[in-house]
């Protein structure tokens, strides 16, 4: 077994146990554990099998994905209860997936299309996808929205990857370098706060001042 399944291993149990710890915060049956620790864990690479045309999708062609998750998901139903920070665990759980997620997604994206820009938006889309779903489904306030950096550390991750594999690295050593990357930036992230520049012009104009400005028009029977 190469090291790039072991990654792809490796990460899908991850995020499934950050789907499972997301899981136990809303106080969920056992059903809502594996459910929420399947999306998560297979959720990106159902997307990048998709979006490359890979059907049967990875989880269905090898449904030992779908019992990682499912054992995943039964361990944390019965041992969720004993972590002090469920919430900072299951971020820093999240950072572990990201980077195993971004070299394994940029690895397949490259085999399967030879080109570095594609290998990078499958790397990108492996390492976060999951994750989105995860936080829509919980209800919890998504990664996306969080200030810290987090599809940029999957972004430099995979480009990483593309670049070492470029340089003739073998594909081991290239994934090795991208998660070290990409951890990095993600840890630093959550332990500094380090962010990327937001966007800093003026608000939108509200409702009311559309209406002043003449941009919109009042409703039937409604004076300016």
């Amino acid at each position: 077994m190469n090291i790039l399944i072991l990654l792809d291993f490796a990460g899908v149990a991850v995020f499934a146990a950050t789907g499972a710890l997301a899981a136990s915060r809303k106080q969920l049956d056992i059903v809502g554990f594996v459910f929420l620790a399947c999306v998560t864990g297979i959720g990106g690479g159902t997307f990048r099998d998709l979006v490359l045309g890979h059907v049967p999708v990875t989880w269905v062609r090898n449904p030992e994905y779908l019992l990682i998750c499912a054992a995943t998901a039964v361990l944390l139903y019965f041992t969720a209860h004993m972590m002090e920070s469920r919430y900072r665990i299951l971020l820093w759980l999240d950072a572990v997936g990201l980077a195993a997620f971004c070299a394994m997604g940029a690895a397949v994206g490259l085999k399967a299309t030879g080109s570095p820009a594609i290998a990078i938006v499958t790397g990108m889309a492996t390492a976060t996808f999951g994750g989105i779903l995860r936080d829509v489904l919980a209800e919890e306030k998504s990664v996306l929205l969080r200030p810290e950096i987090y599809v940029s550390a999957a972004a430099a991750g995979s480009a990483l990857y593309t670049i070492a594999d470029a340089a003739g690295a073998v594909p081991g050593l290239s994934a090795l370098l991208a998660m070290a990357l990409a951890f990095a930036i993600r840890g630093g992230a959550l332990i500094f706060g380090w962010t990327m520049p937001s966007y800093r012009a003026r608000a939108g104009r509200n409702e009311a001042e559309l209406l002043r400005d003449g941009i919109v028009s009042p409703p039937p029977g409604q004076s300016r």
